[in-house]
């Protein structure tokens, strides 16, 4: 029988998606995995799941500056970057701004 530690670990854009879903409750979440646009670059790993593209809308971001955004972010996905996670694009916006520009 298989024990949870014997499973393999779900891809990183889905365990992404959960941690930001339980700090954010987002009303729209999109993660892509742009690995592949990286080849050759810093951090780039043959396997894949290492540069990832993110559109987080939430009620969160509220009288958050940008700055206060990203590094929220960056803060509950720590354990990612410790991980391999090397680099995460990110649009974050409250649903006004998206409903405004998208």
């Amino acid at each position: 029988m298989q024990t949870p530690a014997d499973l393999p670990a779900p891809p990183r854009a889905d365990r992404l998606t959960a941690v930001l879903t339980r700090a954010f409750a987002p009303s729209l979440l999109r993660v892509l995995d742009d690995s592949a646009r990286h080849v050759g670059h810093a951090g780039h790993d043959p396997a894949g799941e290492t540069h990832y593209d993110v559109l987080l809308v939430s009620a969160a971001f509220r009288d958050r500056s940008r700055v206060e955004r990203a590094r929220a972010v960056h803060d509950v996905l720590r354990a990612e970057f410790s991980a391999g996670l090397h680099a995460i694009s990110l649009t974050l916006r409250t649903p006004e701004e998206y409903s405004r520009y998208g």
